[in-house]
């Protein structure tokens, strides 16, 4: 296959969309060309080889962080150790899920006997969920030590809707990347950002809250990096970068396993479900105000340390007339 291959055709191809295919550019995965008489993004053979490796894996439910370090290691050691580690999590999950169902068959042989008019059948019922609490603190999971926490990790992921907070964000200083490829390693820019971004972060003396953010420029399809600056920060310290006044306002906050684009999308659907359920609450989209996301930092320790996990917020307003 010697000829190139247009994105929507890409997309049609092996049923995914164009922004997931932008979005595996983005995070490095895989590379297009473009002609300089044709604007779209087109892939050769070598591009296709590599999606479809990426869609085998992510089958597997392997993660876009273990395959960026599957495809940056030579050899088969990475994914051999990523794979096993997929078996090891399934057999606890597994666990977790039988002990699970064991509690809630439990419950509904409770709950046939008993009568909720009657307050003294109720009260049993609660003090039966008190030691099944205790129960489960006690039980160990193929040898490691379990508690309540890993069993409500396993359930959490048959309810997939997130819990979300009502969060003020204050109008600020935030110093911007401006549009940005996104990977230090393969764009000066990023990596400029990046250095500045953690001598700064060493220096601030609010260490508990959120400072740094992106978000995606869906105009131009470009990601942007943001940190929130201290009252003594100046031009010098941003070290050419320009300084913004960030508008702040209210945000829907939630806590997203990953910064996968799908988890993305299942954190903005179980916001706008949540929205829904809001009497004085709604989605505040003519303002031109970004979904924004926490992002650890380019560079180790900041990233390693986030446990792939990074806060979402959604510009909500209170509605008209409350």
């Amino acid at each position: 296959m010697n000829e190139l291959i247009k994105i929507k055709d890409m997309s049609d191809r092996y049923d995914i969309s164009a922004r997931t295919l932008r979005y595996y550019e983005h995070m490095g995965l895989i590379t297009s060309a473009r002609s300089d008489d044709y604007a779209y993004r087109l892939y050769d053979e070598s591009a296709v080889k590599r999606l479809e490796q990426i869609l085998i894996l992510r089958k597997l439910n392997i993660s876009i962080r273990d395959i960026r370090r599957i495809f940056s290691a030579a050899g088969s050691q990475i994914v051999l150790e990523v794979l096993s580690k997929k078996v090891s999590d399934i057999d606890d999950e597994v666990a977790l899920l039988h002990e699970l169902k064991e509690v809630i068959l439990e419950f509904i042989g409770q709950i046939k006997a008993a009568d909720f008019s009657s307050d003294g059948d109720v009260k049993l019922l609660y003090e039966k969920a008190k030691d099944i609490e205790t129960h489960l603190t006690n039980v160990d999971y193929i040898g490691k030590p379990a508690n309540v926490g890993r069993l409500l990790a396993a359930a959490e992921k048959v309810e997939r809707e997130p819990d979300v907070l009502v969060v003020e964000m204050p109008p600020c200083r935030m110093v911007t990347s401006g549009f940005i490829h996104g990977n230090p390693e393969k764009d000066e820019k990023s990596r400029r950002f990046g250095e500045m971004w953690n001598r700064l972060a060493e220096r601030i003396a609010d260490k508990i809250h959120d400072r740094s953010f992106m978000y995606h420029d869906r105009e131009h399809n470009k990601m942007v990096w943001l940190f929130m600056l201290e009252d003594w920060m100046t031009e010098a310290d941003t070290e050419g970068f320009e300084i913004i006044t960030f508008a702040g306002g209210l945000y829907a906050d939630a806590l997203a396993d990953s910064e996968e684009l799908s988890e993305w999308d299942r954190i903005y659907k179980g916001i706008k479900a949540w929205l829904a359920r809001q009497e004085h609450l709604e989605l505040d989209e003519g303002s031109g105000r970004y979904e924004l996301f926490t992002c650890p930092g380019p560079y180790p320790p900041m990233r390693e340390w986030n446990l792939g996990k990074i806060r979402y917020f959604v510009p909500i307003k209170v509605k008209e007339g409350h």
